[in-house]
């Protein structure tokens, strides 16, 4: 694939993925969440530019910050992800002002290793980027899957770092 339809997938699948989780919504534990990193990973490794070829080491280490930066962001938004069990016992989820944060800052170390890169003359590629996010997608799924485990055991469930303790409204349909 080339950059731009890589971009244009990252920003795609990034829009869609904030946007819902900034909506309440019941949890499917029923659901594959990780098959979208999977594939995302996938798409990212088959592409050729990864690493540049004439500053391996460089790019090597800069895609390895970038796949820390994911990480931890995905942990830092698992953890600020408030989950809480309706009187019908069906598990929420929504993601808190402090999950913005986490994204906000995640974006901005983001954009920082893009300069530097760019300022060590480094040419890169998109597939970072779209590692990054699977790795983002991945760990925060994880992170989830075990808090809802938790809170089928536990009621009610510990709130979100971040999260607002007034009771979460359902959307109109």
């Amino acid at each position: 694939m080339p950059g731009l339809v890589n971009a244009l997938v990252i920003a795609a699948v990034a829009a869609i993925v904030i946007a819902r989780q900034f909506r309440a919504r019941a949890i499917d534990t029923d659901r594959r969440w990780w098959l979208l990193p999977v594939i995302l990973a996938a798409v990212a490794l088959r592409e050729p530019g990864v690493l540049d070829a004439h500053h391996r080491l460089e790019s090597a280490a800069l895609l390895a910050v970038e796949l820390l930066i994911g990480l931890a962001t995905g942990v830092g938004w698992g953890w600020t992800t408030r989950i809480w069990t309706a009187p019908d016992g069906v598990l929420w989820t929504r993601s808190t002002k402090a999950s913005i944060a986490v994204w906000a800052v995640g974006l901005a170390l983001r954009a920082g290793v893009f300069a530097l890169g760019s300022a060590l003359g480094l040419h890169q590629d998109s597939s970072a980027l779209m590692l990054g996010l699977a790795g983002t997608l991945l760990v925060r799924g994880v992170i989830l899957a075990r808090r809802v485990r938790s809170a089928d055991a536990v009621s009610p469930p510990a709130p979100a770092y971040g999260a607002d303790e007034q009771p979460a409204w359902k959307e109109r349909v």
